[in-house]
């Protein structure tokens, strides 16, 4: 069975949740317009569940309804950054013996994104979800620049030090401005001519590997990544796939 549709209560059944707000203050009215805006959007049966205020005069909604659409799981073909984690013993095996030497990693949040969260979760020694970030292993010596940090100084910064790898963290999203500055960096870079040298990821909310080989990096991660998964990506594009 290739087509799946949501699972609510059993198997097939098609239950989504839809939430959204209308302008409107929370009343009878305004329930019922939230299930019309619902049927709009396909939903059958709809149901508010939660009808409450936003703000003067707006109602944030969250309504649950039956899908009748489904999606053929066998027609997708995304590529993917990695699939398996190497240990951390083996992801500091690779490193010296491949490259006798530590990896170096320059990473940052560019241009006006000053959110250093996602960044610090993977360079910094705490790392994130019990997993240790890259400072944390003996084979990675990772620069984190910080917050809003241009994309020449980053370059420039990644160039003198004769970095392994890149890494731009990109959570400010309005307008689409992480696309522009990420794609702004790549540009650079190979105007600078080190962008066969250098291996360029990208991380953040609204990101993920498709987008960010879009955008000319050579991986892309998003929500819930691990400084391990990035660890990984990186011995493997540099050291070469494990052995089978």
């Amino acid at each position: 069975m290739t087509v799946l549709r949501a699972y609510g209560d059993r198997q097939g059944d098609g239950m989504v949740q839809l939430s959204f707000t209308l302008e409107l203050p929370p009343s009878s009215r305004a329930r019922e317009a939230a299930k019309r805006f619902a049927e709009l959007h396909g939903l059958a049966e709809p149901l508010v569940a939660t009808m409450e205020q936003a703000a003067p005069g707006f109602s944030y909604f969250v309504v649950y309804g039956r899908s009748r659409h489904g999606v053929d799981a066998a027609a997708i073909d995304v590529p993917e950054a990695l699939t398996l984690a190497l240990s951390r013993d083996e992801i500091e095996g690779r490193i010296k013996e491949h490259l006798g030497r530590k990896l170096l990693v320059v990473g940052a949040c560019t241009g006006s994104d000053a959110h250093t969260v996602g960044i610090d979760a993977i360079l910094n020694y705490k790392g994130y979800a019990g997993d240790k970030g890259l400072e944390s292993y003996k084979g990675f010596d990772a620069q984190n620049l910080g917050a809003q940090v241009e994309n020449e100084e980053l370059a420039a910064r990644a160039r003198a030090l004769g970095a392994d790898a890149i890494l731009v963290s990109q959570v400010i999203t309005q307008r689409n401005c992480h696309k522009e500055n990420a794609r702004a960096l790549v540009e650079l870079i190979e105007r600078q001519g080190f962008r066969d040298r250098v291996v360029l990821l990208l991380g953040g909310p609204r990101i993920d590997h498709q987008l960010a080989l879009e955008l000319g990096f050579d991986a892309g991660f998003g929500p819930g990544t691990k400084p391990s998964d990035v660890a990984t990506f990186l011995v493997t594009r540099i050291c070469g796939a494990p052995p089978a």
